[in-house]
């Protein structure tokens, strides 16, 4: 009895042993698999390294670039109100100038009653036919106008 007492207690320490390297075989299929994806993870991780160099650079190359457009967009702002001011300028003058000349053509008109067969003009077309007159009369005295 003692002889298969022996055998017995052979055996279970046999089955435990087996079990025991088929447990030892699942973990090493899993610690596998773990470093496998550790591995993909730091590839990713290298990845995204990468990504956020490249744009970092591109924020930088975006804020120079911002920059130059502000300074550009200044001056042609700056550029652009002193032409505004040119126009007003010369718009003024202008107005200044077409007063003129509608005091000259109504000075210029003859005072007589209109004559009911002849159309009447606008009085833009009117004022252009004056300086028109006027400025052939100037020329033909000799004076420029």
């Amino acid at each position: 009895m003692s002889h298969l007492m022996g055998i017995a207690i052979e055996s279970l320490v046999a089955v435990l042993l087996i079990l025991t390297i088929g447990y030892c075989m699942l973990l090493n299929k899993r610690l596998k698999r773990l470093k496998a994806d550790e591995h993909s993870l730091k590839a990713t991780i290298a990845e995204l390294i990468t990504a956020t160099e490249i744009a970092e650079r591109a924020i930088g190359g975006l804020k120079h670039t911002v920059r130059d457009v502000n300074e550009n967009l200044g001056s042609q702002l700056a550029s652009a109100a002193e032409m505004s001011e040119q126009f007003k300028r010369q718009l003024a003058e202008g107005d200044s100038v077409l007063r003129r000349l509608s005091k000259i053509a109504i000075a210029a008109r003859p005072s007589t009653a209109p004559d009911p067969e002849v159309p009447k003009i606008s009085s833009a077309k009117a004022i252009a036919a004056a300086a028109q007159a006027f400025s052939e009369r100037r020329r033909a005295d000799g004076l420029a106008a």
